[in-house]
């Protein structure tokens, strides 16, 4: 029996001019699956963080996204509550752990290789009886630093880190398409499969077996914005203890993370057109705040001394 897959995604209004590409690289690696994929997105229109310049803007922006969403067969949620990363991950996980056998988190600034569900059913049938609590990650672009090549694919791990470069399709802020990433993993005749020991991963893509959150994994609500996915590897640790994590190496799915479309329309930032998506945020204050509450919740999620911080706290 094939796998079940269930992938879902939270767009925020801002990233309409660039959920476009995901949806695509999906709608290419579910034509080349002949199993059951259930596909979930939360589209958030939400403004408490985010201001947009103009409320008709808004409505363009909801309009846009939703016919975009729609061009695969999903179930799309709009809301105008709050919902972050950690938010749409936790109940993402709580709601389809018991409809599919296996969980992936998609991202906006993500396109998916077109042979992702088969590779990942071809996985799932070889261990999900010797090793039924796994997570798994596909070779990924350059990341920050050295710690992180364990995961990069082979044709970028090697290549230079140049700060600033946005020429060169290896470096951490180039755009790269659709195309260029099929080019690469076209190339790959035979899988390099590797065990990552211990855990290393980000949110972009991580697989997850839907056994992992039965057993009681989940990412905390006292992570309440970002840091989801580090908070989430320490209580897989804590609960289930260094579980598999398989890395198809040389299988690329792209992490845009850098995008120059990832943020747009917000009020405050036209003239921050030089700056990358995590550039712009570091402007607002409450960024800075939220960001650091929600680091100190995961690193003290294990002290029974401690008092969490909340939305409310960075609103003080």
């Amino acid at each position: 029996m094939k796998t079940k897959f269930a992938i879902g995604c939270l767009v925020q209004w801002y990233e309409v001019d660039i959920i476009g590409e995901y949806i695509d690289s999906l709608s290419d690696a579910i034509d080349g699956y002949n199993g059951d994929v259930l596909i979930d997105f939360t589209i958030c229109m939400n403004q408490d963080l985010e201001k947009c310049i103009d409320e008709s803007r808004l409505e363009d922006c909801r309009k846009k996204i939703l016919s975009i969403v729609t061009n695969v067969k999903c179930t799309a949620n709009i809301t105008t509550d709050l919902v972050t990363v950690s938010d749409y991950r936790r109940e993402f996980n709580s709601n389809y752990c018991e409809q599919a056998d296996v969980l992936i988190w998609g991202e906006s600034d993500a396109i998916l290789p077109k042979q992702m569900f088969t590779v990942l059913d071809s996985l799932h049938q070889q261990v999900k009886d010797i090793d039924p609590k796994y997570l798994g990650f596909f070779g990924t672009c350059k990341m920050w630093d050295d710690s992180w090549k364990v995961l990069e694919h082979p044709e970028f791990t090697d290549k230079p880190f140049i700060s600033g470069d946005e020429k060169n399709w290896w470096s951490l802020r180039y755009d790269m398409n659709k195309e260029e990433m099929n080019s690469i993993n076209d190339k790959t005749d035979e899988l390099d499969v590797r065990i990552a020991s211990p855990h290393k991963f980000n949110g972009c893509g991580l697989v997850i077996s839907s056994e992992v959150i039965k057993a009681g994994v989940n990412i905390p609500k006292s992570v309440f914005f970002v840091h989801e996915d580090t908070a989430f590897m320490q209580m897989t640790n804590k609960v289930l203890g260094n579980i598999p994590q398989y890395v198809i190496k040389n299988i690329l799915l792209v992490h845009n993370r850098k995008h120059k479309n990832k943020r747009k329309y917000v009020k405050g930032e036209d003239h921050l057109a030089d700056k990358d998506p995590g550039g712009k945020r570091l402007t607002h204050d409450w960024y800075m705040k939220a960001n650091k509450m929600c680091e100190q919740n995961y690193i003290n999620l294990f002290n029974p001394k401690y008092k969490s911080y909340t939305w409310e706290d960075v609103w003080k």
